[in-house]
């Protein structure tokens, strides 16, 4: 029986060393980034999933490269999956078992992104959704023959989702897994990579395979933590209430990316409340309506908003749902100015948790051909520096030691225990007064009524 691995690269760290430094003392901003980090591969369980029986298949993990010695070897095929801040120890990676005769293929955004720098490193790369193209890759590993590249016109239909291997997973190592119910986005964000690379338009997963994934989760996990794996929830509101309502009987809590426009739907937010979510994150990106001008490449539907956001987290919140408000320093319309302004929004919002990131130039996006065009990239092919938390470019309004000292002094302030506590105590006040949340929900409403 030939034996198939497949390794995920983990373990995403900040090259700043300010920001590592900092930490130690306030965690709260790496928090996201940790969380990411230790998320299990979805991508790759899905291929293991659509891998035959006759295969032996088994799912490694690496944080530290120091690991690598210590993995086996015996091996008939390596599929790798990596993060773009790890683009290079996956290479090394694939180095490693090439060098032992060992196939190795790559795939994912990252990948597909990288495809010829990728190709240097691996027997095969996979260019897009890999669910059409791993049965084609596995028959040509039989043959004895795999193509170096391996890509296809179609696009995969989401009612064809296999089952992830879970199984295969030890959940005690995660403090959450992955569940994807959509894929793509309406708003095709210029720094976004997801939704413009691997998907033309927005696709929902049927509300029956959604159920059966969280209930093999349930097999290894009792009352697990999800995290739906989607770049939008939400865009198709009559199927996620669907989904929403038999969500409601299975007894998980789970936390999600949506956008503003969750707020407008009632019925939507009692049915979210009632099926066990935690919380909810929206990309605000800029509390300032020049900062989000131009910042989706069709349209500036945020920027349209921007003056609904504070009345739209309170209206979230005040069912019981925290919204975790991420912004984005950096943007073009970004001045000095720009993080008194994030500050004052926070305050002003009470929202319950926050999240600031560096702008980032991720391989494939259109802000990295954009900024390369003009000669805005720091260091071409640094991808180690995509973390999120360490900036690969020129600022347009103000220099690169301004966007780092404007957000170390932010992040001194946004998590510190006082504004933390702030947020957290401001969150339940409200909440006890609410009508959409507790003994005052229950005597007005049955969110699960139809």
């Amino acid at each position: 029986m030939k034996k198939i691995a497949f390794i995920a690269l983990s373990g995403v760290r900040a090259h700043n060393a300010e920001l590592s430094k900092l930490g130690l003392t306030l965690p709260g901003f790496v928090d996201r980034n940790r969380i990411i980090a230790s998320l299990p591969s979805l991508g790759l369980l899905t291929l293991a999933g659509l891998t035959p029986d006759q295969f032996e298949i088994s799912c490694h993990e690496i944080a530290d490269l120091k690991m690598l010695p210590s993995l086996p070897v015996d091996f008939d095929l390596v599929a790798i999956g990596t993060f773009t801040a790890q683009f290079y120890e996956a290479c090394d990676v694939a180095d490693y078992y090439r060098a032992k005769n060992i196939p190795v293929v790559m795939g994912g955004i990252t990948v597909t992104s990288l495809r010829e720098q990728a190709k240097e490193h691996c027997t095969s790369v996979v260019i897009g959704e890999g669910e059409l193209l791993w049965p084609e890759l596995l028959a040509d590993f039989e043959r004895g023959y795999l193509k170096p590249f391996y890509v296809t016109s179609r696009e995969f239909d989401l009612a064809d989702a296999p089952m992830p291997r879970f199984d295969l997973l030890d959940p005690d190592k995660y403090n959450r897994l992955t569940v994807q119910t959509s894929r793509g986005c309406p708003h095709q964000c210029e720094f976004c990579a997801s939704s413009i690379l691997l998907t033309p338009r927005y696709k929902v997963k049927p509300v029956e395979k959604v159920i059966a994934e969280i209930r093999a989760i349930k097999n290894i996990w009792a009352r697990p933590f999800i995290e739906f794996a989607d770049d939008n929830s939400f865009v198709h509101r009559e199927h996620y209430k669907k989904l929403l309502r038999e969500l409601a009987v299975e007894n998980v809590r789970w936390f999600t990316e949506a956008d503003i426009r969750v707020a407008e739907d009632d019925e939507l937010l009692a049915l979210i409340r009632d099926s066990g979510c935690q919380q909810i994150l929206i990309g605000l990106e800029s509390p300032r309506r020049t900062s989000l001008y131009g910042v989706e490449m069709k349209s500036n539907w945020k920027l349209r908003q921007q003056d609904y956001y504070q009345s739209a987290i309170e209206k979230i919140q005040s069912y019981g749902i925290t919204v975790n408000g991420c912004f984005i320093l950096g943007l073009d319309g970004d001045t000095r100015d720009v993080f008194a302004d994030v500050l004052d929004f926070v305050r002003d919002s009470a929202l319950y948790e926050v999240q600031v990131t560096f702008m980032t130039a991720f391989p494939g996006t259109p802000l990295y051909a954009r900024l390369k065009k003009e000669g805005r990239i720091l260091h071409d092919r640094a991808w180690e520096l995509c973390t999120l938390f360490d900036i690969n470019f020129q600022p347009k309004n103000m220099s690169v030691a301004e966007l780092q000292a404007g957000f170390l002094g932010l992040v001194k302030e946004l998590y510190s225990a006082e504004e933390t506590r702030s947020r957290r105590a401001g969150f339940k006040r409200r909440l006890k007064v609410s009508p959409h949340f507790g003994r005052n929900a229950r005597r007005g409403e049955s969110s699960l009524a139809v």
